[in-house]
């Protein structure tokens, strides 16, 4: 195996596949990456067993072939290079030698024939979304997965495919964040996937807000996402995901519309006073007016009075800070809606003119 290639077209594909390797494996060849060379591509594979990365780019002087090298190292390796240098990459025996101007490194190996590779993907269902809409879906819903819970099918992300739409879900059993895209073709038959929390974090550590199509690709136990430079793959969470739909408020009729952006400034500034470990305000709703505030058991108070668009009366709820500044977060609207029930129900956070995304939030005891 040889191939030649300048620094900075090697590093892309390098970037792309080295988060995948986990710094501490149970297998020495997962430390690993494949690296295979076929006429003037080469290959980089990564994985951790869960989820895998094939990573691609064109290179010079080739020799067919491939080999395991030490993934971090030769990362480190060729980001710590000249900018513009050219990298000449060689097989030798059990080693591999890395030569760029005076510098010369030698990797130890392992052979090919050890690295773990996901075997072909029976697709039950294929869809092509532009890529911008897929990591919109991601950067709206993943920030409520579940991390490290015992019900580990919240420790990840639903993908809901119906007709002609992709929902993407994710909850932590606090709250809740929903996003929808649609679809140009209708799908065959309805489906729902959970992907793990890593698979969810690499694939919107990928994606661009680029108008380039991404191909989804869904196995029973496996989803592969493919963009011309990269092929990812993630095992699926075996297990039912809750029914979510029954979590959104239904007769929630108390509204109250306000900016976007002052409510979370305001928000944020009474955080500040919350309880560091409940991080609690509350939220007193009056006709044309909205008041947040917090407290903390060293006795400080903090107060904030919006204007708001609603004939509310008298009615007061409890909130997560953190989870009401996480749902604005992922909206994009100027302005939008909280929709209520009580002071015991959940509140329904949406944009005022889409309903595409959708954020609920459990009330807090305060």
């Amino acid at each position: 195996m040889r191939f030649s290639i300048q620094r900075e077209v090697l590093l892309k594909p390098l970037t792309q596949v080295v988060g995948v390797v986990e710094r501490k494996q149970a297998l020495p060849v997962l430390a690993n990456i494949l690296v295979s060379v076929q006429g003037d591509r080469v290959g980089f594979t990564g994985s951790d067993l869960e989820v895998e990365l094939s990573a691609n780019c064109l290179a010079e002087k080739t020799e067919d072939g491939e080999i395991t090298v030490p993934a971090r190292k030769l990362f480190d390796i060729v980001r710590a290079l000249q900018d513009g240098s050219v990298i000449d990459v060689s097989q030798a025996g059990d080693r591999v030698t890395v030569k760029a101007g005076r510098s010369r490194f030698t990797l130890s190996t392992l052979p090919a024939n050890e690295f773990p590779t996901v075997d072909d993907l029976e697709v039950i269902e294929r869809v092509s979304l532009s890529e911008a809409s897929v990591k919109e879906l991601l950067d709206r819903t993943a920030f409520a997965m579940a991390h490290q819970d015992v019900r580990y099918y919240l420790n990840g992300l639903l993908l809901d495919l119906r007709e002609d739409v992709l929902r993407c879900v994710a909850t932590d059993g606090h709250r809740l964040a929903l996003c929808e895209a649609e679809l140009e073709l209708n799908v065959k038959a309805r489906r729902q996937l959970i992907i793990p929390r890593k698979g969810v974090l690499e694939l919107q550590r990928l994606l661009d807000v680029g108008e380039g199509l991404v191909d989804l690709e869904f196995g029973k136990s496996h989803i592969r996402a493919r963009r011309s430079d990269f092929v990812f793959t993630s095992k699926l969470i075996d297990g039912r995901f809750p029914d979510y739909e029954a979590v959104i408020p239904i007769g929630a009729d108390k509204i109250v519309e306000l900016p976007r952006d002052e409510l979370r400034a305001s928000l944020s500034r009474a955080a500040i006073l919350s309880n560091e470990k409940y991080r609690g305000v509350k939220v007193d709703v009056s006709p044309g007016r909205l008041n947040i505030s917090a407290h903390n058991p060293e006795q400080e108070e903090a107060s904030e009075e919006l204007e708001a668009k609603t004939v509310v009366d008298n009615l007061s709820i409890g909130f997560n800070v953190n989870y009401l500044m996480d749902a604005l977060a992922a909206l994009r609207g100027v302005n939008v809606m909280l929709c209520l029930r009580d002071g015991n129900s959940s509140c329904l956070v949406r944009d005022v003119e889409s309903n595409r995304a959708r954020h609920v939030v459990m009330p807090l005891r305060l």
